[in-house]
């Protein structure tokens, strides 16, 4: 017997069955189409195990949570159609709402909060949605949009609260398992619940041996605090923001606790260097809460050693800024991006030779800071601040090596800061 609404034993049923989501994907056949499930061969070396991602990424609007916001839309009548919906957003449910509204030619109003960025309301708007900036922050959003649909008799799409949004998230674990079905792990990012919610359900109903594990931001782990009972303890600047859920759904919470084996907490660190991985090895581009669920993995190697695991890519509407942030950020951890500071001599020629000294060895001068006039620096000596590409830490040696062998006092700055790490 499946997961879901009719499993036993005395415990109360679920929102979701394996026939709801199989209803779920017949309602949106044709419009959604499938993403790729690819395995990745770096990825798995890296790791230690085999590791495939699901690119949900790939979606129209970059998300899965087209998924669900069609089949919720789908369900409406003639009436409900006409009147129109309204969801709290400042992400990936806004577009997803947007998406599916503008195809079925249903009004669709978005609440979202003052400070959302100029890009995610333009890219909201051009999917057709009528845009409502309100209130500091979502939970402000989310009340006014309560308040929208009371008033104008509006059909609230709730980001992840719903059976039928839960239910079109599970047609990823569809996908999956008729894909494969030798997994031994699916992994999963986890904000509200719905999207691990209904892949759970779909997965443990085809397959009721595999392990499913969710992913949390260390700074938003409401799930993992909702399931041991303790109050939402959350907070912070995340680049997660898509799983940034002070307080996980009422329907979600009792599938997570009966079907989700393991809730993993990973650091913004690790979410920042799976964003990084994805881009350079993969070449596809994940937001911070779509690179959750590999930066769980990378941060628990030997949990998944040798095992078939399928992590789900859940987004990639991350900030242009953020991405460039983060790249820049891996050079530098990666020795690809350092600074130096050389002290030299204020004389004709001195600096020259620090620049002739660095191209000989390879090294490609980005930027350089000559300092002279401070106190701390002696009046015939002046600081060369030197940023350099390099092609690793080794090639970073050669370069203070070189360096000092010609009489020149070099020290390895940290970062684009003035720490020493040496």
């Amino acid at each position: 017997m499946p997961a879901g609404k009719r499993s036993g034993h005395g415990a109360p049923p679920l929102a979701v069955d394996l026939d709801d989501i199989r209803a779920a994907r017949a309602r949106i056949a044709g419009s959604i189409a499938p993403t790729p499930l690819d395995r990745s061969t770096v990825l798995s070396e890296m790791a230690g195990c085999e590791v495939w991602l699901k690119l949900e990424n790939l979606q129209f609007t970059a998300s899965f949570k087209e998924r669900g916001a069609l089949v919720k839309l789908e369900s409406l009548d003639e009436a409900e159609r006409k009147a129109g919906v309204v969801a709290a957003s400042a992400g990936n449910h806004a577009q997803g709402v947007a998406f599916a509204a503008q195809r079925l030619g249903i009004p669709a109003t978005i609440v979202m909060p003052r400070g959302t960025p100029f890009t995610k309301i333009s890219r909201t708007e051009t999917l057709g949605a009528t845009i409502v900036l309100f209130g500091d922050s979502l939970a402000d959003a989310a009340e006014h949009a309560e308040a929208l649909r009371a008033e104008r008799g509006l059909t609230l799409v709730h980001p992840y609260d719903d059976p039928l949004i839960i239910a079109g998230q599970g047609t990823i674990a569809l996908e999956v398992l008729e894909a494969s079905d030798t997994f031994d792990s699916l992994v999963v990012p986890i904000g509200g619940g719905g999207l691990i919610s209904g892949i759970a359900v779909g997965a443990k109903s085809l397959k009721p041996d595999i392990e499913i594990v969710g992913v949390e931001a260390e700074l938003y782990p409401s799930m993992h605090q909702a399931l041991r009972g303790k109050a939402p303890e959350v907070g912070g600047q995340t680049i997660a923001d898509g799983i940034a859920v002070k307080n996980p759904g009422t329907l979600t919470k009792p599938i997570v606790e009966r079907l989700v084996d393991d809730i993993l907490l990973v650091s913004e660190a690790a979410i920042e260097q799976a964003v990084q991985i994805l881009i350079d090895i993969e070449k596809t581009v994940a937001e911070g809460a779509g690179a959750a669920a590999l930066a769980g993995l990378f941060a628990n190697k030997e949990r998944f050693a040798g095992k078939r695991v399928c992590v789900i890519v859940s987004g990639g509407n991350i900030d242009s800024r953020i991405l460039a942030s983060i790249l820049m950020r891996g050079l530098v951890r990666a020795g690809r991006l350092i600074r130096i500071r050389v002290e030299i001599s204020d004389a004709p020629g001195a600096l020259a030779r620090v620049a002739t000294l660095i191209g000989d060895c390879g090294g490609n001068i980005v930027e350089i800071y000559h300092q002279r006039l401070f106190q701390d620096v002696p009046v015939k000596l002046a600081d060369l601040d030197v940023v350099l590409e390099t092609r690793d830490r080794d090639h970073v040696d050669v370069i203070l090596g070189a360096l000092r062998e010609a009489g020149f006092e070099t020290r390895l700055l940290s970062s684009l800061a003035t720490a020493d790490d040496d």
